[in-house]
């Protein structure tokens, strides 16, 4: 029984296998009908075919466009990260915000570079050798704009202002130098000075400076450089407006209106150790003292001081002069040197009599006249002395005769060197008194020291 169901099973299984073939064989049939109609131009889809086809070329034409399209994106994409450094910049690469490099890499001189275009990459260009000058005009006093033109030969200071200080900048400095308290303050009297000041700087340390130094966004239109002078001159200025507070008050009044040299270099090296501190990669090429004077309000009394002022340096001059003139006609070059060294204790007798050696001029003529006087002075007492012992002897024997006899030779000696001889005989008694005119002295009678 069971084989012959397999067996009815099959035969109905092979009878539907029949039939499927015979139902794909008429299908195939009237499709190779209908597309043999189609070929020959004829058949109801006719005009739907060549819709197709030309849909299939737009599309194909319009994927070759965007392909294109696609390509030349890409290339501009690509050509868009080309970025140019000037001479006087350095750039730094931000991928994506972080400083791109190691080293030396991290910088890009001048020239064309490519990096990758933004957002990957973002280029920074810092003016590294570009100076900017920075005026300081807060410690001056106020003035309006009339007074701020360019003075006249006739103009004068208005001194009948008066001195506000929420109004009118100013800088204290000491006047007079006090020794040390016993607490360690030094005690002093301050005055008061305008000044004004230029600032000088560069950006020389570009990673520093944009790491630490706020500079704003810069907006379409705008200038990077401008904006970082923008962002950092505020900056600046309370640094060395608190600076030059600080070194000013170590100078008197003096010293800052007559040393505009000192005090500026004073105030340049305590901003750049500032600078420095706080690592803002800026340095500070030059500060000037542009200009500096005292209060209005003391104008006349100034003028005053430094018109004496000026005197007293006058007369100083002119009297160390005339000492130099005085000291070189008298004993030479050597002569200051010997002064110094008869003024101390500290040379020797032989080094005195080395210097004494080198003088030239009236000193050297007075010494020289000095030696011969002495050498004449000591050459008479011996003629004295041999001749005051040849006649010993003689006085011995007759003292009276002796005496007499060089009384006479005084006299005759004394007669035959005078150039005129006037013999008057006194009057009698203590009170007597005569008096005699020389009229017509004869002026053949010559002396004879003139003669000689």
């Amino acid at each position: 029984m069971t084989i012959l169901k397999n067996s009815a099973s099959s035969a109905v299984r092979t009878k539907r296998n029949i039939r499927y073939e015979n139902a794909m064989t008429e299908q195939d049939y009237e499709n190779n009908k209908n597309l043999e109609r189609q070929s020959d131009g004829e058949g109801p889809g006719e005009k739907l075919d060549a819709a197709g086809k030309s849909l299939s070329e737009a599309l194909r034409i319009s994927f070759v466009i965007l392909k294109i399209i696609m390509i030349v994106l890409i290339v501009v994409f690509l050509a868009s990260g080309f970025r140019t450094v000037g001479s006087d910049e350095q750039a730094l690469v931000l991928r994506f915000g972080k400083i791109r490099g190691v080293g030396e890499e991290r910088l890009l001189g001048p020239g064309l570079h490519w990096v990758f275009p933004y957002p990957i990459d973002e280029i920074v260009k810092i003016p590294v050798a570009k100076k900017v000058n920075l005026p300081i005009n807060s410690f001056w006093y106020y003035q309006r704009r009339e007074e701020m033109l360019p003075p006249g030969p006739k103009t004068r200071r208005d001194v009948r202002a008066v001195l506000y200080p929420t109004r009118d900048g100013y800088c204290i400095t000491r006047s007079e130098k006090q020794s040390k308290t016993m607490a360690g303050f030094g005690g002093s009297d301050y005055n008061i000075v305008h000044c004004k000041w230029q600032l000088i700087y560069q950006i020389d340390d570009p990673e520093r400076f944009f790491r630490n130094a706020y500079v704003e966004d810069v907006r379409p239109g705008e200038v990077y450089f401008d904006v970082i002078t923008k962002s950092v001159e505020p900056l600046l200025q309370d640094l060395i407006e608190d600076t030059i507070v600080s070194a000013m008050v170590n100078y008197t009044i003096d010293e800052a209106i007559l040393s505009q040299d000192r005090i500026p270099k004073h105030v340049e090296k305590l901003l750049q150790e500032k600078l420095n501190t706080i690592g803002s990669g800026i340095k500070v090429v030059s500060v000037q003292l542009t200009d500096v004077t005292w209060p209005r309000q003391v104008d006349y009394a100034f003028l005053a001081s430094i018109k004496a002022r000026q005197a007293s340096q006058k007369t100083i001059s002119e009297a160390k002069g005339y000492a130099e003139s005085t000291l070189n006609e008298a004993g030479g070059p050597v002569a200051g040197d010997l002064l110094a060294v008869l003024e101390g204790k500290t040379v020797s007798e032989l080094e005195k009599e080395l210097l004494w050696s080198q003088l030239a001029g009236s000193a050297q003529e007075k010494i020289a006249q000095a030696r011969a006087y002495r050498t004449g002075v000591v050459e008479t007492a011996k003629a004295n002395a041999e001749y005051l012992l040849k006649i010993l002897p003689e006085y011995r024997k007759r003292p009276e005769l002796v005496i007499q006899e060089i009384h006479l030779g005084a006299l005759r000696e004394v007669y035959d060197n005078a150039d005129e001889k006037m013999i008057i005989q006194p009057t009698e008694g203590t009170k007597g008194r005569e008096i005699r005119i020389l009229l017509n002295r004869d002026p053949t009678v010559k002396p004879k020291k003139a003669e000689k």
